[in-house]
């Protein structure tokens, strides 16, 4: 921001004015411009070098700070500042070998073996930093005697380092204790609350989280109403407030990212990408990296592009959140980018070991090589399934053995450890039964879920994967109708919440079973829970008995009962500016290209009436579908579809075409 000309003599007034009024980029901006003139001016760096740290570029005030270092070495604390910069920058090796000559003040000794402490805790090295916070309190006692041993802010501060150290080590409910123990001492503080709600996050004790987190949000809205919290989500148009120390203090962004990350975790995305909208606003170039990574993950299904493009620019900042290099491997081989994720565990060799745990290493490892080699790949998952199911033997022995001993406390941890080592056992399960899903062998997919019932059973991913395999087999019908029947009551009440083709292969396998009854009542509750749904909001868009019928209707096509098969295909997308979209039009049109293809082979013949039918509801299509995707595109594809081309519009005028080719008809 460009700051207005200063009259003569009123330079200093100026500068301080900005700066006590919080306008430290309008600061900055005056100081570059006459640190042009006189570089050496030790006010004009100090003032420069503050307002860079209050803006959080943390870089540039170290810089600051170096000349000072230089031009004044005499006064130390140039070279404190300097380090407190570089570690705030995340620059570890220079901030330790800046602090280093002050080991040797007593003035400053303490205030250096806590900021060595600090960089050894960032850089991971719990031990030496365990060490530095025991001997910054023992020079503490030894300079100022044993007042200064009992100094009540001097051991909270301790207590604060040793419960960030706990954490680090697992141990959450003592960290949180230390926390508390500090905030009695020293006040309520902001950060001191967000450190409890992490500990309770770790803990998965996801309310009291929320509790503290709702109180460090209400006092910045009422001691702070001018960082616009949540302004943005209700649409107004507010300016970035920046990355001030006092937006710093607050904890408001640390507080709104885990208050996202428990929402994502509680599969309640809606609330998780408000929690991201409600911070204090910033632009895109001001972001911290944790909220840059959350932005990415949580809007990944609707920006994908932009998703990727955050992650990779992540991976490339130091530092970057440590999840980010395992979510960047895992959405490229979710979206089938496996060459990709090869190239990117290839390339970031040395952060393999220190960000992925061995599980995940391997997991990734075996889907990567799936492409080139998938019996390898199924003998590695096999390899990790066999350590998971022993884990989850000795885990279901440690819960009934504590359950005998009537030890609570016991049992809770055993439950809780064997919930996570399920949660890791499913995807390895699923990874390995996909491998021969791909090849269509639906009965080795059964067998291989069949040998998980033993730990699965009560796994609602399974369930719903074994309903799939048994349905897909087309003999099978009843004992899938068992798998999915449960899974459509559990939500009967709110039977929209159920996925559309769940609903539709019920459907299906009520139809092909001769439960006729059990398919229409099923279709009754669906259409009613769609109206219901209309009148409350209008203007969404709902999809599920369209699909259900969709799957209906090429279920007939299948049979070779095009008549009927076509027919429920066209009225299930009526109103067509409600039902027509790129999932809706993906089951149409394979419809209709399995006619018009039987049609040219002679292999049946469809009355004129159908025919005219068919020529009506494309036109329709051409009509509604001029700004719906025929396809959606892969987030990371070089060359684009011709946005002409990527249209309903496109491909309904070509199967109409198509069709009055084959029937000898003319436009």
């Amino acid at each position: 921001m460009e700051a207005a000309p200063v009259p003569d003599g009123q330079y200093t007034a100026v500068v301080y004015g900005l700066i006590g009024g919080g306008r430290c980029g309008e600061a900055v901006s005056l100081l570059s411009r006459e640190l042009q003139k006189s570089c050496r001016s030790r006010g004009g760096l100090s003032l420069l070098g503050y307002c860079h740290y209050q803006l959080q570029d943390f870089a540039a005030a170290a810089e600051c700070y170096e000349q000072l270092a230089a031009l004044h070495p005499e006064l130390d604390a140039y070279r404190l500042y300097q380090a407190q910069a570089l570690y705030k920058a995340g620059l570890y090796a220079e901030a330790l070998r800046a602090a280093s000559p002050l080991l040797d003040l007593p003035a400053y000794q303490g205030r250096a073996l806590r900021l060595q402490a600090a960089v050894r805790y960032a850089q991971g090295d719990l031990p030496a930093a365990k060490s530095l916070v025991e001997e910054a309190l023992a020079a503490a006692a030894a300079d100022g005697g044993p007042a200064a041993a009992e100094d009540p802010s001097e051991r909270a501060n301790a207590e604060i380092n040793l419960g960030c150290l706990l954490y680090r080590q697992g141990r959450h409910e003592e960290a949180s204790g230390k926390f508390a123990g500090a905030m009695q001492v020293l006040g309520y503080r902001p950060e001191l609350s967000y450190n409890m709600a992490l500990c309770c996050y770790a803990a998965k004790q996801y309310a009291p989280a929320l509790k503290h987190i709702s109180d460090i949000i209400e006092r910045g809205i009422h001691q702070h109403p001018e960082l616009s919290v949540g302004m943005s989500t209700e649409g107004i148009d507010v300016r970035s407030v920046g990355n001030t120390l006092l937006l710093h203090r607050t904890a408001l962004v640390e507080a709104f990212n885990l208050k996202a990350a428990i929402e994502y975790q509680l599969r309640n995305l809606k609330a998780a990408q408000e929690a991201l909208t409600d911070m204090p606003p910033r632009a895109e170039e001001e972001l911290d990296p944790v909220t840059l990574h959350n932005q990415a993950l949580m809007n990944m299904d609707s920006q994908p592009t932009e998703g990727f493009e955050k992650l990779q620019f992540l991976l490339l900042q130091n530092p970057c959140p440590p999840e980010t290099f395992g979510n960047l491997l895992l959405l490229y081989c979710k979206h089938q980018y496996y060459d990709l994720a090869a190239d990117v565990l290839a390339e970031n060799a040395h952060l393999t070991y220190k960000l992925l745990t061995p599980y995940l290493y391997n997991f990734l490892d075996a889907i990567i090589t799936c492409q080139t080699a998938p019996e390898e790949a199924f003998h590695k998952l096999d390899d990790s399934a066999g350590t998971l199911t022993e884990q989850l033997r000795k885990l279901t022995k440690q819960v009934q053995e504590a359950r005998q001993n009537w030890d609570d406390e016991a049992v809770k941890k055993a439950v809780n450890e064997y919930d996570e080592t399920l949660d890791k056992y499913i995807p390895v399960l699923m990874a390995q039964a996909k491998i021969y899903w791909d090849m269509k062998n639906y009965t080795m997919v059964e067998k291989i879920f069949r040998k998980s019932v033993e730990f699965c059973n009560e796994h609602e991913v399974w369930k719903l994967n074994v309903a799939h395999v048994l349905f897909m087999q087309e003999n099978k019908y009843k004992e899938a109708i068992s798998f999915y029947e449960p899974i459509v009551k559990k939500h009967y009440d709110n039977i929209l919440h159920v996925s559309a083709i769940v609903l539709a292969n019920l459907c299906v396998s009520y139809i092909l079973t001769s439960q006729n009854e059990d398919a229409e009542e099923l279709m009754r509750k669906i259409e009613k829970g769609e109206e219901q749904l209309s009148y409350d909001n209008p203007d969404k868009n709902i999809y599920h008995l369209c699909i259900v019928n969709l799957v209906i209707g090429t279920l007939y096509c299948v049979k070779g009962n095009y008549d009927f098969g076509i027919s429920r295909v066209i009225k299930s997308l009526e109103p067509y500016n409600k039902k027509l979209s790129t999932d809706t039009w993906y089951y149409a049109k394979r419809c209709f290209l399995s006619l018009l293809e039987n049609m040219s082979k002679h292999m049946i013949m469809l009355r004129d009436s159908v025919i005219q039918e068919c020529v009506q509801f494309l036109k329709q299509c051409e009509l509604y579908g001029r700004n719906i995707p025929a396809v959606i595109e892969q987030p990371l594809e070089e060359k684009r579809m011709h946005s002409g081309k990527n249209t309903v519009t496109y491909e309904a005028r070509l199967l109409r075409a198509l069709m009055y080719k084959i029937v000898g008809w003319t436009a």
